[in-house]
């Protein structure tokens, strides 16, 4: 069966009229990221011009590009005769030892272009390489005197409770085993976990703002993490107003204008997956409708905005070590179910989902105090138009745990008419409850 050539290019096809550096630059980028084919003799907008190959012009072609790259990169190549026109396909899969250079230089795949990966991407793909990370290097200004061997009992603790196991090594030998010390110094990443005192590198500030300028509390947080996620926490809790609500029992019910949970969720994230290398500190401020979380350090290993939202990707995270100790002590479930968890808690809270973002070399989390129509709170309460009924309870819990989710498939998973899915979708939009994102082929529904 004759191979079907894309019409336009993406993150993983280029068309090129003719071959030269920029697409050597390519299987460089391809290399590096997920893989990808270089059509020669289509123009950009998709028409297929053609090209002119002599004997060995292909051959010349790998010969370039194998001398061009390094490590050497050879890549598979296919021509085809499209109505008397030649193409030339050259693809590339992705590297396993990376990053691949192209004459000294280092590219990646965005979208549908290539983009030079700067320092600290070019260490990230070593590190990945050797499948290590940061966080596992020697601390070469500290040393084991630095380190609080109180803290590791209390960590220690944790593992026993969470595990329901007894730990029978002393201090040094259970950071030893983690490979939290190394070459008789600690790593980095135990230096941020056990510090005994100040930490510059793990600063976090806290402000309660009145306007963009108009500051009215701060407070900066410089401790060892996992101190730093409770000092944090209690520092933005303690901004959040409380409702009362009457259940009937003897107790008042206590309701925090947020979801407490999430907001945790969210500074849990902050902690592990920031880029400590980074000169710049955290920052969350705390606006009248809103609070916004910033962490330095972009989205580790192509992860996307778009794939982030919809659960689809392999969490990997910049910080292995330190990940893997909170997920031992129980602090953390699962990798990459975090942004689920806290989309569903809002949702369930009757509030509108955050905002997530690439903003300033960092990432940030904007969460609104706005509430959808009444609110959503365990299911939905209140009404869309002064009534909501249990389909449409059930298609926001559908739409929320299934990001981009097409009406076919909210039908198959309801006892519903098509008529009746349209009708109720129709509502949820006009409602900006959720909304439908991307082509009419290929798009889903989302919660707004």
């Amino acid at each position: 069966m004759k191979k079907k050539i894309p019409v336009k290019e993406s993150e993983t096809v280029e068309f090129k009229t003719s071959f030269d550096k920029e697409t050597v630059e390519t299987v460089s980028a391809f290399a590096n990221t997920e893989g990808g084919s270089i059509f020669i003799g289509i123009t950009d907008g998709g028409t297929k011009s053609g090209i002119t190959l002599g004997k060995e012009t292909v051959q010349q072609w790998v010969n370039q590009i194998k001398l061009s790259t390094s490590p050497s990169i050879v890549p598979d190549f296919i021509i085809y005769d499209i109505r008397g026109k030649t193409i030339v396909e050259l693809h590339v899969d992705e590297f396993p030892v990376k990053p691949v250079s192209c004459k000294g230089r280092y590219f990646k795949r965005i979208a549908n272009s290539n983009h030079s990966m700067d320092t600290t991407e070019i260490t990230n793909e070593h590190l990945k390489t050797i499948n290590s990370s940061w966080d596992y290097y020697p601390a070469a200004m500290y040393g084991i005197k630095d380190i609080s061997m109180e803290k590791v009992m209390d960590f220690i603790r944790r593992i026993e409770q969470h595990s329901s196991r007894t730990i029978t090594e002393d201090s040094l030998q259970v950071l030893r085993k983690y490979e939290l010390i190394r070459e008789d110094k600690p790593t980095l990443g135990a230096y941020l976990l056990f510090a005994k005192d100040f930490v510059l590198i793990s600063g976090i500030q806290v402000g309660r703002f009145k306007s963009p300028t108009k500051i009215i509390d701060s407070v900066s947080i410089n401790c060892d993490l996992f101190k730093e996620v409770e000092l944090v926490f209690d520092a933005v809790k303690k901004h959040l107003m409380i409702e009362y609500i009457i259940t009937g029992s003897p107790q008042r019910e206590e309701r925090y204008d947020y979801p407490v949970t999430a907001l945790r969720e969210i500074i849990l994230n902050m902690v592990i997956h920031r880029d400590y290398r980074s000169s710049s500190d955290s920052i969350i401020k705390i606006f009248d409708d809103r609070i916004e979380f910033y962490n330095p350090g972009a989205l580790y290993d192509n992860l996307t905005i778009d794939k982030l939202l919809s659960g689809n990707y392999s969490s990997k995270t910049r910080n292995k070590l330190i990940a893997l100790m909170f997920k031992e002590a129980g602090l953390i479930e699962k990798y990459g179910s975090g942004i689920r968890r806290i989309r569903d808690s809002f949702n369930e809270y009757g509030l509108r989902q955050p905002i997530f973002e690439e903003f300033q070399e960092g990432f940030r989390v904007t969460c609104y105090k706005e509430r959808i129509n009444g609110g959503i709170n365990g299911g939905i309460n209140g009404g869309i138009n002064g009534g909501i009924n249990g389909g449409i309870k059930e298609i926001v819990s559908i739409i929320s745990k299934n990001p981009g989710i097409r009406s076919q498939k909210i039908k198959a998973s309801m006892n519903m008419s098509q008529r009746s899915l349209e009708r109720m979708l129709k509502k949820l939009k006009n409602e900006k409850i959720i909304e439908f994102r991307g082509s009419l082929k290929t798009g889903g529904y989302y919660i707004c």
